[in-house]
């Protein structure tokens, strides 16, 4: 097995500055909102750099007690995300989510996923009536609500006041010259579906589309 590399404080400060975790903005019924980017979830290096009971102690001093016991939202922020580098595993996931005090997981109330792929949506429907269920409303499972656009967010959420890391923007460009990612029919497994850039040596349909 492979030690941490890091200290235990030393991996919540690296939890702390890549700001994986915050609260931060309202949705429109006025509820705080727990950010959290996947992309930055470390997911195969989490056995050498950040372990999960890092992340549950983390959760449970800096951000669970900052709730305040009120209801709130969750803006899961999938972008970018692939299994090789930000899948901590099943049983991690379920480690966390048991680690979850259940008034928490009763006071969510809302779960925004951003930019689900295809394979994050089949993970969700195969796994999550097991994985993420328990508490109000049937956990986290019967609370989750994909959103393809940002636009679509913003139906929902207060766009003052939430921040969204400049290569979320940066996909979103993306889409307009890729229509299947629009829908969720493009995997966020690398390697299943490559949709070739906007702009390469050979002018593709969608890279005219994007020059128009």
């Amino acid at each position: 097995m492979i030690s941490t590399l890091l200290s235990q404080s030393e991996q919540e400060k690296l939890i702390r500055k890549l700001e994986i975790f915050k609260i931060q903005g309202r949705d429109k019924r006025d509820r705080p909102i727990l950010r959290v980017i996947g992309k930055l979830f470390p997911g195969n290096a989490i056995a050498r750099l950040v372990t999960v009971d890092t992340v549950k102690k983390y959760l449970e001093d800096e951000i669970f007690p900052s709730l305040d016991g009120r209801p709130f939202s969750v803006v899961y922020v999938h972008t970018g995300v692939n299994r090789g580098d930000n899948f901590p595993g099943i049983s991690a996931l379920k480690s966390l989510y048991d680690a979850v005090p259940v008034k928490v997981r009763d006071n969510l109330e809302a779960f925004y996923f951003l930019h689900p792929g295809i394979q994050s949506r089949l993970f969700l429907a195969t796994f999550g009536r097991i994985l993420f269920t328990g508490g109000a409303g049937g956990g986290l499972y019967g609370k989750v609500n994909y959103i393809n656009r940002l636009e679509f967010l913003w139906d929902r959420v207060r766009r003052r006041g939430i921040e969204m890391p400049e290569f979320v923007h940066e996909f979103e460009e993306e889409m307009e010259c890729r229509p299947t990612m629009d829908y969720g029919l493009e995997s966020d497994h690398p390697g299943i579906i490559h949709g070739g850039p906007c702009l390469d040596s050979t002018v593709s349909t969608y890279s005219m589309r994007c020059i128009a």
